[in-house]
């Protein structure tokens, strides 16, 4: 009896094993040990990721640690671009200063995927200080009266929730 009950709880530990591992493929992730997930309305981690000394908090989409180490990685919708856009850069390079602060360890390098291709880009010191920059920019804009948008892409700026009210509207 035990032993059907122990190859019984074997066989399913498998079967778990290899659909995520099949979900990982699917979803073009490198291998690795996924720590948690903020997709699928499933939320994996009770709290936030939170770094006191730049004031901010959030969540990857998913975390793995592969044999490079943490890996954020951010799930963009909408169509591939050649490049990733200079936000969603800035954005992964966010989670990256926000995983190494919570777990320690500096990742070597985030992942944005899109639909249709990943990008991986590597957390370089100068991405890091780029990020600072974006920080501080974001703070000194926070206390103006009057902050200009970015009106650079035309589709973007017809889907704002804020059109009807946007005097700088294209």
């Amino acid at each position: 009896m035990f032993t059907w009950y122990a190859l019984l709880l074997l066989a399913a530990a498998l079967l778990l094993w290899w659909l995520a591992a099949r979900q990982q493929r699917r979803l073009g992730m490198p291998s690795g040990q996924l720590l948690y997930r903020d997709m699928e309305g499933r939320i994996d981690l009770d709290q936030p990721l939170y770094a006191a000394d730049l004031d901010l908090v959030g969540r990857p989409d998913y975390l793995l640690r592969t044999a490079d180490g943490l890996v954020p990685v951010e799930v963009k919708s909408g169509h591939t671009p050649r490049r990733p856009y200079e936000s969603h850069v800035y954005q992964l390079a966010a989670y990256c200063a926000l995983v190494e602060r919570t777990y320690g360890e500096r990742p070597n390098h985030g992942i944005i995927r899109y639909a249709d291709r990943n990008f991986e880009v590597d957390y370089t010191p100068e991405m890091e200080n780029g990020l600072l920059r974006v920080l501080g920019q974001m703070r000194a804009d926070l206390g103006r009266a009057d902050v200009n948008r970015s009106h650079q892409q035309a589709a973007r700026c017809r889907s704002c929730g804020y059109l009807s009210r946007c005097e700088q509207a294209l």
